[in-house]
């Protein structure tokens, strides 16, 4: 980060300085949300400059979060309800989030060993909670749980994501896996299984017996909270 004294973030120089000025001067850690927001958002409109639209943005809410984190779940269409935000700024700030989610996952993946279910839910919480869809979600493991690949296998309704336990082995034995996680969302918050869940896992849990590919968990994704059928000792041995 650029050094910049002590006097001068009082000053009224520098609370003059749009918020590209104070990244340069200062670095991104000095900046409050808004005025990151701002930077990406570049433009105002009409009476609005780039941080008061970035502000409305942040205020805004679909019943779910606001600030930074409502980005999540906010639709294009609600970001193209704030004046100032066409199209292309609205799939700019989704890109950012989709960014986000990313970085968190490859972050967590890094030299990182999976060893409990905890542990998968807390990473996946963050990147799945946000959804407003069902997304069914597979990792590929080796015989120490070390991660070969992530693959998303199907993106449904808002209640209901297809499974094919067709699909799952195809990707388990293309990518050579000796285990295999299944996880899930429910948008409605509440991971709480339901009989089409439990059906499922014994199915793939059974047949994936049958072709020495274990499965260690089925993980059902809430908000802020989560499911494990393993944790619960209900999978086919």
């Amino acid at each position: 980060m650029n050094t910049i004294n002590n006097k001068m973030f009082g000053s009224s120089a520098y609370k003059e300085m749009l918020p590209y000025e104070r990244f340069i001067s200062a670095g991104p850690e000095c900046l409050t949300d808004a005025e990151l927001l701002a930077i990406i958002i570049r433009t105002g409109s009409g009476n609005s400059s780039p941080i008061e639209i970035a502000h409305e943005i942040l205020s805004l809410s679909n019943g779910k979060e606001r600030g930074l984190n409502g980005l999540f779940s906010l639709t294009l269409d609600e970001l193209k309800s704030v004046h100032g935000i066409g199209e292309v700024k609205a799939v700019k700030l989704k890109c950012l989030t989709e960014l986000a989610k990313r970085m968190a996952v490859q972050s967590s993946f890094s030299g990182t060993f999976f060893e409990s279910s905890r542990q998968i839910a807390s990473i996946y919480m963050e990147k799945m909670r946000h959804e407003d869809r069902e997304k069914a979600v597979l990792l590929c493991l080796n015989n120490k749980h070390k991660l070969i690949n992530e693959s998303v296998l199907s993106i449904g309704t808002v209640n209901s994501a297809l499974v094919s336990p067709r699909d799952i082995f195809t990707h388990a034995l293309k990518s050579g896996a000796t285990c295999i996680v299944l996880l899930h969302n429910h948008p409605s918050g509440d991971p709480t299984p339901s009989r089409a869940d439990a059906e499922l896992t014994n199915k793939i849990s059974e047949s994936g017996n049958m072709l020495d590919i274990r499965l260690i968990d089925h993980i059902i994704i809430g908000n802020q909270s989560y499911y494990s059928f393993g944790e619960k000792g209900l999978l086919w041995q």
